[in-house]
């Protein structure tokens, strides 16, 4: 090759590397797969049977909880409690429904209980920013069973342990009749989680994305670079929380029921719960988590209702030994498998770094 041709050449080399270097290749393919998924599930909705659409649509909406999760994981945080986001943004929509209040439509209810969820992080956010590793998730456990003790006792307000029941919202200025009301809110859900995943998605590319990232690998050093891993912690865990309360939000509008339950320690264990089953090393695996573990946990429910936690935590110890980086680990080990033999290589199946 001449060195004009060289020439010639370089950027384009030089893209590539680059786009290696990023992990772009596999991030668009990733891309490119949702995509697909995405359209299969609007395809099959109208054959699917009611129940399986509801199984569905609250899978989703805990699963933009999860995302949240995994958001302040890739950092090194572990949140105990996004049961108080949780139930703030869906306490939120059924305070609305229930007072008569002139605003009756899904879109706007589910944004303001995103709006006062990201209110509640802010506020929160001001004193758990500075701490890390078990006072970071003990002080948010803290906080969400404040919560939890007024809903509890604000029994005029909140029913107590009764709950509050969500009258069905319209949709957009429509109001769904019985037979569409399942399919109309899955279709509802499904659009949000798609459109809050992307953004989710160019988050995790992000300046603060990046930075998330390097304060997991090594805080000190990130300081010493003149950034404020304060200020990073703190608009992560804003934007966590806000994560928090529309999954909650839609969880609210779907089930048409809310408790102080929602609150409750274990509501955020089962949040990181899923966090870990499903992984951390893509913002579809929250979705993939979340999804899957409704299935074995209805299916748990229905083969052992005494020991469905059990059959649970089994599951989970065996992704644990088996693929530490969550099913989303796995997964890219069978798609690296299938791909392997076609480029001529051995391929490594074997589960690599669980790390984010």
């Amino acid at each position: 090759m001449t060195l004009e041709e060289r020439s010639l050449a370089a950027p384009g080399l030089a893209r590539r590397r680059l786009s290696r270097a990023l992990g772009l290749g596999k991030a668009s393919g990733a891309v490119r797969a949702a995509v697909a998924v995405l359209v299969a599930l609007v395809l099959v909705a109208p054959l699917l049977p009611g129940w399986l659409l509801f199984l569905l649509t609250v899978a989703f909406a805990k699963g933009l909880v999860v995302l949240g999760v995994v958001l302040l994981l890739r950092g090194d945080l572990v949140s105990f409690g996004h049961g108080l986001f949780y139930a703030a943004g869906a306490y939120t929509v059924a305070f609305a429904l229930r007072w008569g209040l002139p605003v009756r439509d899904a879109a706007v209810l589910v944004l303001l209980g995103t709006l006062v969820a990201a209110a509640v992080a802010a506020l929160v956010g001001l004193f758990i920013a500075r701490y890390r590793g078990i006072f970071f998730g003990m002080l948010s456990t803290a906080f969400t069973m404040i919560l939890y003790s007024l809903l509890l006792k604000l029994y005029w307000l909140t029913g107590g342990t009764d709950g509050l029941a969500a009258r069905p919202a319209s949709l957009l200025g429509l109001q769904p009749t019985a037979d569409t009301l399942r399919l109309t809110q899955y279709y509802f859900v499904l659009a949000l989680t798609a459109v809050v995943t992307y953004c989710a998605y160019r988050l995790a590319a992000s300046p603060l994305g990046y930075l998330m990232r390097a304060i997991y690998d090594n805080e000190i050093r990130v300081e010493y670079m003149g950034a404020s891993v304060r200020q990073a912690i703190y608009r992560t865990y804003v934007i966590s929380g806000a994560l928090g309360g529309l999954g909650g939000g839609l969880a609210a509008v779907a089930v048409g029921h809310v408790a102080p339950d929602l609150a409750y320690w274990t509501s955020s264990g089962e949040f990181v719960f899923v966090a870990l089953f499903g992984g951390t090393g893509s913002v579809f695996a929250p979705l993939l988590g979340a999804v899957v573990f409704e299935f074995v946990r209805n299916y748990a429910f229905k083969l052992s209702p005494y020991t469905w936690q059990l059959l649970l935590g089994a599951v989970l110890v065996i992704v644990i030994l088996f693929a530490p980086g969550g099913l989303w680990s796995l997964l890219e080990q069978l798609v690296r498998r299938a791909r392997s033999p076609a480029r001529g290589g051995k391929g490594r199946w074997w589960v690599s770094s669980s790390k984010p």
